[in-house]
This record gives structure tokens, sequence and C-alpha cells, in this order.
């Protein structure tokens, strides 16, 4: 019997363990609005917690984060009804964010918990160069 509850003890163990490391994965917290006005505005997390979504029937106009330190992170002219935004691109901390759906304007709250990696390819992107290739000049032959 005392077999038993041992074996029961450390499975319980385990079970709850394994919540607080999956807890503890999380780059980034939501804060819906909870507000009846902004349930036009679907804004959700996706299942790695690295990507904001941003879903309307209606058009969403703008988006802009003020982070902790009242600055801007990011100012986003949108004009579409999805969007999806990296949370690489906002600093560790919390930022309000903006999206404006004239002539509303819904708040919410991300909180970024962890640095949020970015991608290997994105390094590479940012050392190249963009050139405009020559342009052929015609003359027109009357």
């Amino acid at each position: 019997m005392k077999n038993l509850i041992r074996i029961f003890l450390v499975v319980i163990l385990i079970f709850l363990l394994s919540f607080t490391l999956k807890a503890q994965g999380h780059f980034a917290k939501l804060e819906k609005n909870r507000n009846i006005l902004a349930k036009d505005l679907i804004h959700k997390l996706n299942k790695t917690g690295d990507t904001l979504i941003l879903e309307s029937n209606k058009k969403i106009n703008y988006l802009y984060t003020i982070n902790k330190d009242y600055g801007r992170d990011l100012d986003v002219f949108i004009d579409t009804t999805s969007f999806k935004l990296p949370l690489n691109k906002l600093s560790k901390g919390k930022h309000v964010l903006v999206a404006v759906q004239s002539p509303k304007r819904i708040v919410f709250v991300v909180r970024i918990i962890n640095e949020i990696p970015k991608p290997s390819d994105a390094l590479v992107a940012e050392d190249v160069v963009a050139v405009e290739p020559n342009k052929l000049q015609t003359t027109k032959i009357n």
C-alpha cells in the first residue's frame, strides 16, 4: 500500500512539473480588450505565441505601439481586414497597441516576456544591399 501511495505522489509531481515547464516557454502574453464596442476586432496570438494576429470584418486602417518608455516602436498603415505582426519586432516589456478602425481606436496590451529569436534568414537579408538595375534609354526615331 505504501508503494502505491509513493507511485501516485511521483506521478502527480511529474504531472505538475510538466505544466510549470510549459509556462516558461511563452514569449508573450496578450491582454485582450473586453469592451463590447471592440468585439469587431479579433486579436490573438498564434500557437507558438510569437505572432499577433488581427482580423476584422471592417478595415483596419492603422496600428501603432507605445512601449514602457512612452516611445513608439511600430507605426504601420495596414488598410486591410487581417494582419499578422511578428512580435520579434517589439522590445522586451509592456506594449500598448492601438488598432485604428475609423472612427474607433481599439486598445490592448502585449507583454513581451522573453526575447523572441529572429529567424536566421532575416540576419542575412539585412546585409544585402538592393541595387536598381540599369535602365535602357530609348530614343524615338522618326
